[in-house]
């Protein structure tokens, strides 16, 4: 069990060392005003007049500048090199929501990464957002009301499969897995209603959802537990 080292009952914003417009970081600081910087997010959430509550990471990206710019008390180094500063935020925070801006953008290579944290902690109500998409984890069961004609991608992390409603091209009895099939470019028809067997659907939809996106996730019973449960 890894330590928490951030306790909320309310939603956390947590920044990354990618992209971020202000538009993004403005609407995510609208649901989650409290700051967690993974590691170099700090220097992004410094250029935007905000001072993180917590820097979480190996302290590689972070500049010398942002950490002088935050109290040493709220500086928690985790020296390890096997996960990513977002894996050691995103596992060191409990919290009902974790909305992240500056995990898109810059380097593919960290994109990528983003995304496998996601699937690595399915138990964490986790939303990534960029300029214009948000991704998340899909539960067990979603319902969620978006407007018709929404663009709606699903991507598999691993081998899943799942049952829909309001969707142009169902996806009942399709085993999805990364190398043989995905479900990019599908489209919302009517209220969507998704249910999946295990924790390895990515659903990417527009970033104007995302309120819809969080009344969804917050009533949901399906959440996923822990991979170590």
């Amino acid at each position: 069990m890894k330590p928490i080292i951030v306790h909320s009952s309310e939603p956390i914003t947590l920044f990354g060392g990618g992209d971020a417009n202000p538009e993004t970081i403005a609407r995510a600081l609208e649901v989650a005003s409290l700051v967690v910087a993974a590691d170099g997010g700090a220097n992004l959430a410094i250029a935007n007049n905000i001072v993180p509550s917590a820097i979480i990471g190996d302290f590689d990206s972070v500049s010398a500048k942002s950490l002088a710019a935050v109290s040493t008390d709220v500086h928690f180094k985790i020296e390890e090199q096997d996960s990513t500063d977002f894996d050691k935020a995103l596992r060191s925070i409990e919290a009902p929501l974790v909305l992240c801006v500056g995990f898109t953008g810059g380097r593919l290579d960290h994109q990528l990464a983003a995304l496998n944290t996601l699937v690595a902690h399915p138990d964490k109500c986790c939303i990534i957002l960029g300029p214009r998409e948000l991704v998340f984890v899909a539960p067990r069961r979603l319902t969620i009301d978006v407007p018709i004609g929404s663009p709606a991608s699903l991507f598999p992390m691993g081998p899943v499969s799942g049952k829909s409603k309001g969707l142009k091209w169902p996806i009942d009895a399709i085993a999805f897995s990364p190398r043989d099939r995905i479900g990019t470019s599908n489209e919302v028809s009517g209220l969507l209603e998704l249910e999946f067997e295990c924790p390895n659907m990515l659903l990417i939809l527009p970033i104007d959802t995302l309120e819809a996106v969080i009344a969804a996730l917050l009533s949901q019973a399906g959440r996923w537990p822990s991979r170590g449960e």
